[in-house]
């Protein structure tokens, strides 16, 4: 039988190239393409995985919008809270989850508990590593408390064998650690390639909604914090999960920024502790716990992640500079949002800070990307270059426009709700939103409509 001929693959975009290239013309990667040659498999050959094909999804021919019935899977709990929350309300049998986050933040960890939990309650679970043999999940999951829950460990990396194993234990949930690890018979490439991570991706997929077994991948991430691997992988999977934290942190959080069965950019907070993930039913009143009181350059912040409020506090320390530029620092925020933020307090409520340096920083190692956060930021840098403190029970949030003025944002009742179930009596909000808002408390709102007039309402 005639061999395929080879054929580079850019291992940034996929780009593939008759013959080897030293820049990637499509992303302009340097040295990133590998030969790449699928095998020739006879027919017959090598370990059946027919089973798990698509031939059960095979389309019977196209079919009118209202002749559709609507079917509503009812979702399975991972006996995890947070973990349900992220992805929708629980798992949607068929879905294939992707979780990615950097090395030793939890991953397998938390895939681990939930197995386990879901072993107990529904099913068997096959759990294929290959990262670490059985012996190490072993001793994991002792200290976790998985106890006899029919969870099957599987050190393998072949595609087919782990494919061929799940049909033998015929499981209810799998869990393949990690994507980038495992390999196809069918390319000669090596494990986290191109073709193989795509290869790996549509296998489990055709598994996955062939024979209805929800399906979690675990990602590598790059240096840069993206998911290892093609594109295309976070386009076939249906939920993307992303798994942050500090390590000098206790917490981690769990952000899903794709999931075609829920809310986008809902967010699972978690404790790490020697027995392992636990949820956090209050993350509001854990960024808060160590918060000082009546010192400058402190601004709680009420924020939305999804659909959940969270009280975070913003801190801000402005300094004369020692040098000839000043310095601008953000831990938690763009640090363009922040150059564009004191820009706008320089004109337009007049506060000199050319020749000073500003740092500023979400407590608890939180990161936060909506325009809510912007009043909080202007509030802590004032409050720290005047050296006023913002009175004790004054929560913020409101977007800053380059005019100056304070616009609105959404969802500002659930803020406002949040707050006072934390205890805060005054919130200072954009004007729009006070008039927005049901009456949800007794907390006084403040509604303003400019820098400085909101600046004058926190550090009178």
């Amino acid at each position: 039988m005639k061999q395929p001929k080879p054929v580079f693959v850019c291992q940034e975009c996929g780009s593939q190239q008759p013959k080897w290239m030293g820049r990637c013309d499509d992303c302009g990667a340097w040295n990133s393409f590998v030969e790449e040659r699928a095998v020739a498999v006879e027919p017959g050959a090598g370990p059946q995985t027919h089973r798990y094909s698509v031939a059960g999804l095979a389309a019977s021919g196209a079919k009118k919008y209202s002749e559709i019935e609507a079917s509503k899977a009812d979702r399975i709990s991972t006996g995890i809270t947070e973990f349900d929350r992220v992805l929708g309300g629980g798992i949607v049998p068929g879905s294939l989850v992707l979780l990615g986050g950097e090395p030793g933040i939890g991953k397998s960890t938390l895939l681990l508990q939930a197995a386990a939990n879901f072993a107990n309650t529904v099913g068997p679970v096959l759990y294929a590593s290959g990262e670490e043999s059985e012996h190490q999940i072993k001793s994991r999951g002792d200290r976790l408390g998985v106890g006899d829950a029919p969870l099957y460990l599987l050190a393998e990396t072949c595609i087919e064998r782990i494919l061929e194993e799940a049909g033998r234990v015929k499981p209810a949930l799998m869990v393949i650690d990690s994507i980038q690890t495992v390999f196809s018979l069918k390319f000669q490439s090596a494990p986290g390639s191109i073709g193989q991570v795509r290869e790996a991706a549509t296998q489990f997929l055709f598994a996955a909604k062939g024979h209805n077994i929800p399906t979690f991948l675990v990602g590598h991430v790059t240096k840069d914090g993206n998911i290892a691997g093609p594109k295309a992988l976070e386009h076939v999977v249906d939920t993307v999960l992303y798994f942050e934290g500090e390590r000098h942190h206790s917490h981690r959080v769990v952000r899903a920024v794709k999931n075609r069965f829920g809310a986008v950019s809902e967010l699972g907070v978690f404790e790490m502790t020697g027995a392992g993930l636990r949820p956090v039913p209050n993350p509001s009143a854990l960024f808060l716990s160590e918060r000082p009181t009546a010192t400058p350059g402190s601004a709680v912040l009420c924020c939305l992640e999804g659909m959940r409020p969270l009280l975070v506090e913003v801190q801000a320390l402005v300094s004369t500079s020692s040098y000839g530029t000043s310095r601008r620092m953000a831990v938690g925020i763009d640090q363009n949002r922040l150059s564009l933020l004191l820009a706008v307090l320089e004109k337009r409520a007049g506060l000199h800070l050319v020749t000073d340096d500003v740092f500023v920083n979400i407590a608890g190692g939180m990161s936060i990307d909506e325009p809510a956060v912007d009043l909080a930021i202007v509030a802590s840098v004032a409050s720290s270059l005047r050296n006023r403190p913002i009175a004790a029970g004054t929560a913020v949030f409101g977007e800053v426009g380059l005019g100056g003025e304070i616009r609105g944002v959404a969802q500002a009742t659930l803020r406002i709700r949040e707050a006072e179930q934390m205890g805060f009596t005054r919130i200072v909000l954009p004007l729009s939103n006070v008039d927005g808002s049901d009456e949800v408390g007794k907390a006084e709102l403040v509604g303003v409509r400019s820098v400085g007039e909101a600046l004058d309402m926190l550090l009178a």
